[in-house]
């Protein structure tokens, strides 16, 4: 019995291998075959609509349609078909020809309209007057519902100095409002300026993520602690990325050697990736608060995530955008080419930034928003249901897309009389923004002796609303424009600073009135290390009665 068993176990072992692996391998080609029915079928159809449908029909037309159809199924905003047509201009126009320039923005397809994620600083859009949150309409009198973004981007995309007229709906105005942009070259400045405040304060404002930002923001914080910085503000609001390598070089400034600052994960082993700091920190006893808001997206994410998840930087402001996914680029046939979303970045304590955007709707946005001094919306943010974890020294944090700030602080918002005169002036959004800037420019010439600090008088804005109504066809009621004089007061002292001092004038002049800027001063005044702003902050939402992670802070006497 014995040697039975060892004569035939092996062989029923190995005829049940064969028959399990024999099952294995036809399920496999049962697998193949049934994709190559599936594709058979499909051009089948093709065949029958295009040789006997009613109407003629284009070939190529249908199976893009079954292109994009397939893409638009997967839901995701970030993954398109690029036609090798629309490719080739692309990279004609993004390259070193500098005969082709933009408008400035940051855009996304959201419910089948392209949507203006951020103004770049310093572009043509931004100084036009368009927001976050606009949906661009028509491009040149065409409807640009149902663009892809890279149709969008090439339409919007020509010779500097030519005009483009498009026209945007924006949440709260019931009318579409017209645009005329003249295309520029983008020069994309990092670091505008650095600047201490009060005593021992630094401030970097970080703009954007371009090739230089690691060597800018290294610099900026080398040239403040020669001028005896001993805290920093590091202002990621309104930064819609940019390159992943310099989001990485940044956070590297502030971290140890060999600390985790992002994770990437896909379904492919190519896609998982660990991405380390590796110069050690640069300032190491600095405390560190960072700024951010809704219109903080990408590489701004992933620093935020980085340092608060070691304890290194307490965030405040609002809940970022929540743009957290990897778009790899497949050369296909024929020149084409397919943006594929193939991982989505993770915090070094395994948050996800990235939130679904295509779950939110204009309406919703409107309902549960307020609109900022600065003519933002603001998103009131919930903490309802979404997950947490715990950072490297044991605090918790909130998950769930995006980075939730430790300190909620909400800017100065408009009461409800002032946002309805505002929207309303929004009809007229760019006409205003051509009378604010000419109307400064003027202004500064008027008065050589201009200094910072300045406060206009209601002489002065008086002018500025005769010279709106009368000389740019602005349509604004004088009972409006009281109900908004601080909306105007703000715009209009802000871009007269601009045109006298620039980026760092027009910075002090509205300083006072942004809250989060604020809170960030007042308890860096109080900390003398790192781990202080923490305990310094933990105490304050004790003190406010809303202990614990998000703690809530409002914004100036506008809120509503």
């Amino acid at each position: 019995m014995k040697n039975s068993t060892s004569i035939f176990g092996p062989a029923i072992v190995l005829s049940v291998a064969l028959v399990t692996g024999g099952w294995f391998l036809q399920r496999g080609v049962a697998q193949e075959a049934n994709v190559y029915l599936q594709a058979r079928l499909f051009q089948e159809v093709v065949d029958h609509v295009t040789q006997q449908f009613v109407d003629s029909v284009d070939r190529n037309g249908l199976i893009d349609s079954a292109i994009e159809g397939v893409l638009e199924d997967l839901g995701d905003p970030h993954t398109s078909f690029i036609d090798a047509e629309t490719w080739e201009r692309f990279r004609f126009r993004s390259g070193a020809d500098a005969d082709y320039g933009g408008v400035g923005l940051e855009i996304l397809n959201r419910e089948g309209w392209v949507t203006v994620i951020t103004p770049l600083p310093g572009g043509p859009a931004l100084r036009a007057g368009i927001r976050a949150g606009d949906r661009i309409v028509e491009v040149e009198g065409q409807s640009a519902q149902d663009w892809r973004t890279d149709q969008a981007a090439d339409e919007l995309r020509g010779r500097p100095g030519t005009d483009v007229s498009i026209a945007i709906e924006r949440p709260g105005v019931d009318e579409r409002i017209p645009f005329t942009l003249t295309r520029a070259v983008i020069e994309l400045l990092s670091v505008p300026f650095a600047t201490m405040l009060d005593d021992d304060i630094g401030y970097v404002p970080l703009q954007v993520f371009s090739e230089t930002s690691g060597r800018e923001v290294r610099d900026a914080i080398e040239t403040l602690r020669g001028q005896g910085m001993q805290s920093l503000v590091l202002d990621l609001r309104n930064n819609p990325g940019g390159l992943l390598d310099e989001g990485i070089a940044v956070a590297d400034l502030f971290l140890d050697a060999g600390s985790l600052i992002l994770e990437t994960r896909g379904r492919a082993s190519g896609q998982n990736e660990r991405f380390e700091a590796r110069s050690g920190e640069l300032v190491p006893e600095l405390p560190v608060v960072i700024l951010v808001n809704e219109n903080s997206a990408s590489a701004s994410e992933i620093v935020a995530g980085a340092l608060q998840d070691h304890d290194r930087g307490l965030v405040i402001g609002g809940r970022s955008f929540g743009k957290g996914s990897v778009q790899t680029l497949f050369r296909l046939s024929g020149g084409n080419v397919l943006r594929l979303t193939t991982a989505r970045w993770y915090t070094p304590m395994g948050r996800s930034i990235n939130i679904d955007h295509s779950e939110s709707s204009q309406a919703s946005v409107q309902e549960n928003s307020t609109l900022a001094l600065w003519g933002q919306r603001v998103v009131k943010d919930d903490f309802e249901d979404r997950p947490t974890v715990m950072s490297m020294g044991g605090r918790t944090l909130v998950g769930g897309g995006g980075i939730t700030p430790d300190l909620t602080v909400l800017p100065d918002t408009l009461s409800s009389p002032e946002e309805n005169a505002v929207q309303r002036l929004f009809r007229s959004a760019g006409a205003f923004s051509t009378a604010l800037f000419n109307h400064a420019v003027s202004y500064v010439q008027d008065h050589p002796d201009l200094e910072s600090g300045f406060d206009l008088s209601a002489t002065d804005l008086d002018v500025f609303y005769r010279y709106m109504v009368d000389e740019n066809e602005v349509t604004l009621t004088r009972e409006d424009f009281r109900s908004a004089v601080r909306f105007m007061t703000y715009q209009l002292e802000r871009e007269i600073a601009l045109q006298a001092w620039g980026d760092e004038g027009a910075f002090q002049q509205i300083k006072s009135t942004d809250p989060q800027l604020s809170r960030a001063i007042e308890l860096l005044e109080l900390a003398d290390t790192p781990e202080a702003v923490f305990r310094i902050a933990e105490d304050y939402g004790a003190q406010q009665g809303r202990v614990g992670t998000g703690a809530s802070s409002p914004g100036a006497t506008g809120a509503n």
